[in-house]
């Protein structure tokens, strides 16, 4: 057991084990001696605790001391006249505290729903909402002020790797350092009640804004907030480094478009652990920025851990892209559950992203794949999100010259996992023919097959096609190494090398 961190409100910590997010067993938490509560997971949070204060936490007769942060002074919200009743607006009165909190400070707020457009903290700050605690988000847009684009290399609003004019979110954060945003308290968005997700695409005033919006952020740790029902996606750090997301639930309806879980991007050492998703799109999905954003600034994604989280709806459950022109690398993933998303591991680029940053150095080892429709997805051919997805340049099979429009794709390993019902292939490997995906090993791997099933899509491309029950399906790819990987219920070949473009079905 090891504490993966401490605030001055919380303390997380982890069991020094390999299975995937739940413990062998239910276990007692004892604090100072006490009975304190029982749990299952591999990661687990103590809330409600006294700054400055130290602790002994007992886990399976195994002991730890731990000393809380101190804090100046706790603030409450109530002091400043918030109501707390989701009827009147206490977007003013909240953020009056946070105006008014000192360094090392903490914002506190008790039981009660607090309706709000949207708060701005700052930095070494605590924000603490209480179990009990609900913010409920205003639900027509027009109450939100708008976060400009960019203006003297200073940037604000962002959508989809561009730096453009955007809704403030519920919760944001801008060039804030040595910030906590703790408790079991909950944000829901309500999304659902106003206009965000019609014609969801195009520009409405402003593009939409994020539950949780984090731009150029040092040290920041996120513990235990439930957030939902969000515009666009629920947590989104740009630009940032030094961050840690620990027992969150993130979800949204899984109907609902474009409304990822948990998207860091252009950020680098991130920890994600612990954490629930089940949203109607990606789940985490690490981005590094459209071309033009890349080539002025650079800025890959890189050196982050997701581990011990359970992915239960969504399109993918860790996902590259698409916005991906910065480079992504140095990733792992290791000790989750992937339950019922349509892909596993999903990379989604196409020509036009570029070659400014590669993608590469990515591990994924001790998963559990259930109901997952394709585990493992590399797409160079990725058609949705911003323009030109569907233009030939991007589609075709035939070799294009080789530009700085060209994206790169470096070695991508997994290992020891076991991947259950099955439905459209063991993974799908679309490399370009001017850029193949440069090398993929699976190693230690069983795929199990549901055989009941309908042959379905299992990438987003141009000229789509079906498949069932396969194996690895791969397309100018430049190396792939496997060693123990066994299938049941397979149809057709365990490796299949395609070398040219297949018709519609």
């Amino acid at each position: 057991m090891r504490a993966v961190s401490v605030t001055s409100r919380t303390i997380t910590l982890e069991l020094n084990n390999n299975l995937p997010y739940y413990a062998k067993e239910e276990f007692d938490i004892y604090l100072n001696g006490t009975f304190y509560r029982k749990e299952n997971r591999n990661v687990f949070t103590l809330f409600g605790l006294t700054p400055a204060t130290s602790y002994e936490i007992e886990v399976n007769q195994k002991k730890l001391s731990i000393k809380t942060k101190s804090e100046s002074v706790c603030l409450n919200v109530k002091d400043f006249y918030a109501i707390g009743d989701g009827i009147a607006d206490d977007t003013v009165k909240i953020q009056a505290a946070i105006s008014c909190c000192p360094k090392d400070g903490c914002v506190y707020i008790p039981e009660g729903t607090y309706l709000i457009t949207c708060l701005f903290l700052k930095s070494d700050m605590t924000l603490y909402l209480d179990k009990n605690a609900k913010l409920l988000a205003v639900p027509d847009r027009r109450a939100y002020p708008i976060l400009p684009e960019e203006k003297k290399d200073f940037f604000f609003g962002t959508w989809e790797g561009s730096m453009v004019a955007n809704f403030a979110s519920s919760i944001t954060a801008i060039s804030c350092h040595h910030l906590y945003i703790l408790g079991e308290g909950e944000i829901d968005e309500q999304a659902y009640l106003g206009d965000w997700y019609i014609n969801h695409r195009e520009k409405n005033i402003a593009w939409r804004g994020f539950g949780m919006f984090l731009s150029q952020c040092n040290d920041v740790e996120v513990v235990g907030i439930y957030i939902h029902n969000s515009p666009a996606w629920n947590v989104h750090p740009f630009f940032s480094k030094h961050l840690k997301f620990l027992n969150m639930r993130i979800e949204n309806p899984v109907d609902m478009p474009t409304t990822d879980g948990l998207d860091p991007d252009c950020c680098e050492d991130c920890h994600i652990a612990g954490c629930y998703f089940s949203v109607g799109d990606d789940c985490i999905a690490i981005k590094s920025g459209t071309y033009e954003l890349a080539k002025k600034y650079k800025k890959a994604s890189s050196r982050i851990t997701i581990r011990n989280n359970y992915m239960a709806s969504g399109h993918g459950g860790v996902v590259f892209g698409s916005e991906s022109s910065g480079g992504i690398q140095d990733i792992l993933v290791e000790q989750c559950i992937f339950k019922n998303t349509d892909r596993g591991f999903r990379i989604k680029t196409r020509r036009g992203r570029g070659r400014i940053g590669t993608i590469d150095h990515v591990t994924f080892n001790n998963i559990i794949m259930d109901g997952v429709k394709t585990p493992f997805v590399i797409n160079m051919y990725y058609n949705m999100g911003s323009a030109g997805g569907h233009e030939e340049y991007v589609w075709s099979k035939k070799p294009q010259k080789i530009t700085e429009f060209t994206p790169i794709l470096g070695n991508f390993k997994f290992t020891n996992m076991q991947c259950s019902n099955v439905s459209y292939a063991a993974g799908v490997f679309l490399g370009l023919p001017e850029a193949p995906i440069k090398g993929i090993v699976l190693e230690n791997i069983k795929f199990t097959y549901d055989t009941n099933c309908e042959a379905g899509y299992p990438v987003m491309i141009e000229h789509n096609f079906k498949l069932k029950n396969a194996g690895l399906y791969c397309l100018n790819v430049g190396k792939i190494y496997t060693k123990n990987v066994k299938y049941e219920g397979l149809v057709g070949e365990p490796i299949r090398f395609e070398e040219e473009e297949k018709p519609n079905e």
